[in-house]
């Protein structure tokens, strides 16, 4: 399918339009080539029949897709929304009545309950918002979009698979607009090669079944290298002058201790080995953390560092650490444009922000913290409204 004609059946579909004759066909096409995929993995005909006949896109799921809140809220906003009081309280009462099961759990794969129960807090609430999706109509919408395609054709595939091999009947095929499935909305390859029948009943049911599901997404964990001894990271405190270039660099803990971080409370960092980054998300306003090995594990489960702090604060908030003693500001939050506009400037004014895809990368960072220094700001990398105001950049534009 050509790119432009693909980029015709999306702008149909976020726009509510009604698809062309083009783009419908198109998207027949993109399905005839996931069948002959399929037949070729050696799914069965009925399966391949069943579940992709009459498939048609599924505007809702390009909508959601083009608004993932990843790149459209702020770390403040993501927070306070996924590590909250409520959450806090009935991830505690799920510690207490599953301990038996999520205490076998730990010793066997060395995931401490309280990661699982955040894990699960956040996928789907504790299991109440699994999603009610058709996961073959969202994964066959998005294998035919062009930004994720190869990706999202490998997800439907393994669905087809799940069915043909009678892992899960094709009426349980439903879950998020993203086609992830169960208590921790496990997309369907994660599920073929990690789910685990705990409960011993023949089945691999990761809806109705805790042990099942609790039991898989360790499984997973400890697959991705989940370290047992250590933590995720921790909030620290920066001392005065802090050079921020030294943001995104890794070192051990007790180098980190020299270089004067302290924990958040003012107590002194431990000495230990252990390497840890350094990352500054929302610049010197907010707080800082340092990241261990197992940050990195929790982002090869979701690939945001919101997402994995929320992970780590809200594990730690399950056995009563304390909010965060530097919050982070409450800033708007970037759109696209503006963020393509903020990659345009700098690029123009000469420093190098890559190309302007409106995502704040390593690259983009780097050339605001260039900004910064020459500006006389502090160099922390983070686009605050200072930054964007000296860029010409208005916000509320666009």
């Amino acid at each position: 399918m050509s790119r432009c004609r693909r980029a015709c059946l999306t702008i149909a579909l976020i726009a509510g339009m009604p698809l062309t004759a083009s783009a419908a066909t198109d998207f027949a096409a993109c399905l005839d080539g996931i069948r002959d995929t399929a037949l070729e993995r050696d799914i069965s005909g009925q399966t391949v029949d069943r579940l992709l006949t009459d498939v048609t896109p599924s505007e809702r799921v390009i909508e959601l897709d083009r608004r993932q809140p990843e790149f459209t809220t702020t770390l403040h906003d993501y927070l306070t929304t996924r590590v909250n009081r409520r959450r806090i309280e009935r991830g505690r009462e799920l510690l207490r009545e599953h301990a038996d099961l999520l205490g076998r759990i730990e010793r066997e794969y060395g995931v401490p309950a309280r990661y699982l129960v955040a894990f699960w807090g956040l996928e789907s609430n504790f299991g109440r918002t699994t999603g009610d999706m058709s996961t073959v109509r969202s994964l066959a919408t998005l294998a035919c979009d062009r930004r994720r395609g190869d990706f999202f054709r490998s997800q439907l595939i393994a669905a087809l698979q799940l069915v043909d091999d009678q892992t899960l009947s094709a009426g349980q095929l439903r879950g998020s607009w993203a086609g992830a499935l169960g208590n921790f909305q496990f997309l369907p390859s994660i599920y073929r090669r990690h789910a685990v029948d705990a409960d011993g009943d023949g089945r691999t049911d990761l809806w109705d079944s805790l042990p099942d599901a609790a039991e898989s997404a360790a499984n997973f964990l400890r697959a991705r290298g989940w370290q047992p001894a250590e933590r995720w990271g921790r909030e620290v405190r920066l001392p005065d002058g802090f050079d921020y270039a030294l943001a995104e660099t890794e070192r051990t803990v007790t180098s980190w201790r020299e270089q004067g971080l302290r924990q958040a409370n003012g107590a002194p960092l431990p000495a230990a080995d252990l390497t840890a980054r350094l990352i500054v998300p929302t610049g010197a306003e907010g707080p800082a953390f340092l990241v261990y090995p197992n940050f990195d594990v929790i982002m090869r489960w979701n690939p945001s560092r919101f997402y994995a702090l929320s992970v780590g604060r809200l594990a730690d908030r399950l056995i009563g650490a304390a909010p965060l003693h530097h919050p982070p500001p409450d800033h708007p939050a970037l759109r696209f444009d503006t963020i393509e506009a903020l990659q345009t400037a700098l690029n123009k004014r000469g420093f190098d922000a890559g190309a302007v895809d409106g995502r704040l990368g390593p690259q983009t960072r780097e050339a605001i913290r260039g900004f910064q220094t020459q500006q006389g700001m502090t160099g922390d990398g983070y686009p605050d409204p200072a930054v964007l105001a000296a860029l010409g950049i208005d916000q509320s534009e666009g």
